[in-house]
């Protein structure tokens, strides 16, 4: 492993050093790597490779992919003020269209993603007129307990569920919060079959709900966009508006933006055309 001799310190912490090393070679042109990419970029013992791989994963810094063969930044690098933002071409992307989608909705929009067994809000749009406001970039709820969580943990099985999940009974926020693993995950396979999530009433009370998963070029959940509305129940005027058809249009272009290719979109598209003329039908 090589060091300049401007960063060289004869009070360094060896582990320390290797393991800022591997952080640094994440970059916008490499944010995947293998671990035997990064031994031969630092020519580091692929043992200690794989220990450095395994605590850096450990604590958040970065998360593999499903077969355990790639690695890229984790979101515990923005808690300590890593260029988290600027290295992950999902929030960039995401940004901007989370603003156009908060002012042709009308309705405060969030980008949102996975931390462990918590959901973090990454991006956050807020139109004048709304009055949600109790959520801002940073912010960290229980994934269980929440529509984003939900949609950002599609694809887990009931096994890594239960992993991610040991405890017998998840603790509730609310009377729709999942008694255990097993509820926990018909919901979120029902989100997945549906391709998008609308909780009214399930966190908060007065607080509900509409997400949507962003998808990356290998068909991976990357993170989720929704927006949120004030009340127990979504307004039917707003599904007759179009809202649902709103994020899973947005989720779409970020998703685009990051290779995703698939038909998940469509798909969502067709259930939200479905749900919008049920809606229509209902008497006023």
């Amino acid at each position: 492993m090589t060091t300049s001799k401007d960063n060289s310190n004869q009070y360094n912490v060896p582990g320390l050093e290797r393991g800022l090393a591997i952080l640094r070679e994440f970059t916008r042109e490499t944010p995947e790597l293998s671990a035997p990419e990064i031994t031969a970029r630092l020519g580091l013992p692929r043992s200690t490779v794989f220990r450095l791989l395994q605590t850096l994963e450990g604590f958040g810094y970065l998360t593999s992919s499903r077969d355990g063969r790639r690695y890229r930044l984790g979101v515990a690098v923005l808690r300590m003020g890593f260029e988290y933002l600027a290295s992950q071409s999902v929030v960039e992307l995401g940004r901007p269209l989370i603003e156009t989608l908060s002012l042709n909705a009308a309705l405060p929009a969030h980008l949102v993603v996975l931390d462990g067994r918590s959901v973090i809000y990454a991006a956050c749009a807020r139109p004048r007129s709304a009055l949600v406001g109790t959520v801002s970039v940073g912010t960290r709820l229980p994934a269980h307990a929440t529509v984003f969580g939900r949609i950002l943990l599609t694809g887990r099985s009931l096994d890594e569920l239960h992993k991610l999940f040991p405890e017998s009974h998840l603790q509730h926020t609310t009377g729709q919060t999942p008694d255990d693993v097993a509820t926990l995950h018909a919901l979120v396979e029902a989100d997945h079959q549906r391709g998008f999530g609308i909780s009214e009433g399930f966190y908060e009370p007065s607080i509900s709900t509409i997400a949507v998963p962003v998808r990356d070029e290998s068909d991976q959940v990357m993170a989720a966009v929704g927006l949120t509305i004030t009340g127990p129940k979504v307004d039917r005027r707003l599904i007759e508006h179009g809202v649902v058809e709103m994020a899973i249009d947005t989720a779409r272009d970020i998703s685009e933006n990051l290779g995703y290719r698939g038909n998940a979109y469509a798909h969502a598209r067709n259930n939200a055309q479905a749900l919008r003329d049920r809606a229509m039908e209902e008497p006023a």
